[in-house]
């Protein structure tokens, strides 16, 4: 072995342990962060704040998963679609790169640039107010360079065997996509999902401007979806889980306000937990599913 191999082979093992080092540091960094928060949750855990009124936090855990829910029915058939159309059907040339330096400009956005976006296009523009409809509007802009790369990335990590078979049985382009790709696609556009939701539970500055300050939930009338207090009606403004330990934290002045930011913290922690491994089991479940593996 020639000293050029043993200095190869030693930077190598160096490197390696540097890598591990700080994927570690990483990991311990989070895992005290989420201890940290939890465990000032559970110092401050009162049954009563949990209550779905006024005084609790309920309201606003609905309003959370609600305006995700609705972001995520917005932006991820648009993202997915885009990701298709970037992987499989568009060119290059000046246009395809115009649009990827668009979805780059676009994933780079600071946050609150958006909520100033949306409370200009989506509240003065219309001539309406805050909502969620308008929060999860400005969410789905965040979200959706995120799904379009993961979407488009996915694709392009499909062997080429996949589609020359597909294509060999006598399939259309547009019959691979849907039946072959998409179903192999699965897990990874799971992972891009989790992480538009992830940064929808947790956004605040969009939805300051858009999402609004105030919410007015009357659960006995949840049927009637025009009523302005009708739990499931989106054009109805809606305070997040983000935006109230914001509030609790820097605008409050009840005594009690830095108990309510402490458990608002631990819940949307839990919250973001929850979803994200409930959202990967059941990506796992569709994946063996499309793929025809064991159950």
């Amino acid at each position: 072995m020639n000293q050029r191999h043993r200095n190869a082979i030693l930077t190598d093992r160096v490197m390696t342990v540097v890598l591990y080092g700080v994927a570690g540091f990483f990991l311990l960094l989070l895992a005290a962060f989420t201890v940290y928060i939890l465990g000032k949750g559970v110092m401050e855990f009162d049954g009563s704040l949990l209550a779905f009124n006024a005084e609790g936090i309920g309201n606003q855990f609905f309003n959370t998963i609600y305006l995700v829910f609705l972001a995520l029915l917005i932006s991820v058939p648009i993202g997915v679609a885009a990701g298709i159309y970037m992987a499989e059907y568009a060119k290059n040339g000046r246009l395809t790169g115009f649009i990827r330096t668009c979805i780059e400009t676009l994933s780079s956005l600071p946050s609150i640039v958006v909520g100033l976006f949306g409370y200009l296009v989506f509240v003065v523009m219309v001539h309406g107010k805050w909502s969620l409809m308008a929060g999860a509007l400005a969410v789905s802009i965040l979200s959706l360079p995120l799904i379009t790369t993961t979407t488009e990335d996915a694709l392009r990590a499909i062997p080429n065997s996949w589609k020359e078979g597909s294509f060999g049985l006598g399939a259309t382009h547009r019959q691979t996509i849907l039946r072959v790709m998409l179903p192999g696609c699965v897990p990874r556009i799971i992972t891009g999902v989790i992480l538009a939701a992830g940064r929808g539970f947790g956004e605040a500055a969009a939805l300051l401007y858009t999402a609004g300050m105030s919410t007015d939930i009357n659960w006995s009338r949840w049927w009637k979806l025009s009523s302005p207090v009708c739990p499931f009606n989106p054009f109805r403004p809606g305070e997040t889980l983000a935006l109230q330990i914001w509030a609790s934290r820097t605008e409050a002045v009840a005594p009690n306000a830095a108990q309510v930011a402490d458990m608002s913290a631990a819940v949307l922690i839990i919250m973001v937990f929850v979803f994200s491994i409930g959202a990967r089991a059941i990506g796992n479940r569709l994946d063996r599913k499309m793929t025809g593996g064991k159950d």
